[in-house]
């Protein structure tokens, strides 16, 4: 995934058109919808300028509309998890062709209205569901992952890292898993002893903010580690995670942060203090179910879509504004680590892993 600028001018300039529970007239893009193929999607909580999965969703669906001008995009943002019925839900009264649901926490509300309306097409990102019309758009961020692990395990100076998620889903302990077992590899390979602060595999226990959006509480979580003696942070927590890059900005180069869904060079305020992100290429992923549906293509339930490193569905951004930090030898390294995971050389596991 590599989301362009065209986001601050175009879907992110949007975030304050869409108001709860109100599905929004203006704020999608294209002319007369009543002739054209009509992708409609439904926000998480974090909103369409979360800088993570909300964010290069939208993104996708720009994507699908700049391939096919027959294709009218719109979305509404949920405020509360209570709000995702109601958006679903009046999406399909208004005879979207496809409705969008952003985030395996919609899973139980997209299950309900979609097998109530099995006629009407559905896609969920992070989650795999009974009904088949609704198409599975999910991701082994544990690969990427653990690509980032053995890279902040490489970069540290004070022999801890850190990581922290935003709730303890599937979604999200997929990245912490694949990170923690890229620090062992490190710790294998070098005979380090790294440590990783704020999870857990064998117990999968760890920190969490419980919640999505709100700041404050990233930061408080990432203080927390950083006080612990972590100089490498990767929040996995949408939004909350900025708390973490604007600290680490202001720090001064105390931490540095591993940023994760969209590159956050491209995506967040904080480049001079990310390493790199893990990517989860969402915005390709729903382009190209948004695009073949379009086209009047039937979208495979089963298997729906995984994305991997082999298929460029998750990555490990550039080192942007690191390049010059990361030794050769560390980059060649992971290239190669890449390239064994791809083949199947080295398998990845995580309790969390897409079934």
């Amino acid at each position: 995934m590599r989301i362009a600028s065209v986001l601050a001018a175009g879907g992110l300039a949007l975030g304050a058109a869409a108001a709860c529970g109100e599905a929004p007239d203006d704020n999608g893009a294209g002319g007369d919808a009543a002739d054209k193929y009509t992708a409609c999607m439904v926000t998480d909580v974090g909103g369409i300028d979360d800088k993570s999965f909300n964010t290069s969703a939208w993104a996708g669906l720009e994507a699908a509309k700049a391939a096919d001008d027959n294709i009218d995009i719109k979305y509404v943002a949920s405020k509360a998890e209570a709000d995702y019925e109601p958006n679903l839900t009046q999406y399909v009264n208004q005879d979207c062709d496809f409705i969008l649901a952003v985030g395996g926490l919609m899973g139980e509300a997209t299950s309900k209205i979609a097998k109530a309306n099995p006629d009407q097409q559905f896609g969920i990102v992070d989650a795999k569901l009974p009904e088949s019309n609704v198409f599975p758009m999910q991701f082994d961020t544990a690969q990427a992952g653990y690509l980032a692990g053995y890279l902040a395990a490489g970069m540290t100076e004070t022999g801890k890292v850190g990581t922290y998620g935003g709730m303890k889903i599937g979604p999200v302990t997929i990245f912490m898993d694949g990170f923690v077992d890229g620090v062992a590899q490190y710790n294998k390979v070098k005979g380090k002893s790294v440590q990783v602060l704020g999870w857990n595999k064998e117990t999968q226990n760890g920190s969490f903010t419980n919640d999505f959006v709100k700041q404050d509480e990233g930061k408080k979580v990432s203080d927390t580690l950083v006080a612990q003696g972590a100089d490498i942070i990767m929040p996995v927590a949408g939004g909350a995670g900025l708390g973490t890059t604007a600290a680490a900005q202001a720090s001064g180069g105390k931490y540095s942060v591993i940023w994760v869904d969209v590159d956050g060079c491209e995506s967040t305020p904080n480049c001079p203090a990310l390493l790199t992100t893990v990517v989860k290429n969402i915005k390709d992923a729903v382009k190209d179910a948004v695009v073949t549906a379009a086209k009047g293509d039937k979208l495979a339930h089963d298997p729906g879509y995984l994305g991997t490193l082999a298929n460029n569905g998750v990555s490990l951004a550039p080192y942007h504004e690191f390049d010059d930090k990361v030794p050769a030898e560390l980059k060649a390294e992971i290239d190669k680590l890449k390239a064994d995971i791809s083949s199947g050389a080295i398998t990845v596991t995580s309790a969390s892993q897409p079934k």
